[in-house]
């Protein structure tokens, strides 16, 4: 499955040129992966009060075309790998063509927030995600 969330790109978003500053990429991506969560009735407000949290552990990027001011854009989010206490994503900034302009791969791990130390997702994501992967 993959989830789509629109996006427009204002001109908070731009350098001086119109172009998306290279950062705020991974502004839209984290949304994206937040809004995946509420479209799974996953609340992150629950988790924190349960000491739990998503941190990104790594991330492969490649920035392939600018986003420009103005233009309306989807990013594409897949679960690609599953696993005890972490989610790998594969993210796509596309345009309305179809054409990627930015792709990432990012793995994140549940930890607990007191301690920051890694620990199994609950059960409950795990078969939220599941049957979505």
């Amino acid at each position: 499955m993959t989830f789509k969330w629109p996006i427009t790109i204002y001109y908070e978003d731009t350098d001086a040129g119109g172009v998306v500053y290279h950062s705020n990429y991974l502004k839209f991506f984290e949304r994206a992966r937040t809004e995946l969560l509420r479209a799974q009735s996953i609340s992150q407000h629950t988790l924190l009060e349960q000491e739990i949290g998503f941190v990104v552990r790594h991330m492969d990027i490649d920035y392939i075309q600018g986003a420009k001011l103005d233009e309306h854009l989807e990013v594409l989010t897949s679960i690609v790998n599953l696993k005890k206490a972490s989610i790998s994503f594969c993210q796509e900034l596309v345009n309305l063509e179809g054409r990627i302009l930015c792709k990432a791969t990012v793995k994140v791990a549940c930890v607990n927030i007191k301690q920051m130390k890694p620990q199994a997702i609950p059960s409950t994501i795990m078969s939220e995600f599941a049957s979505v992967s």
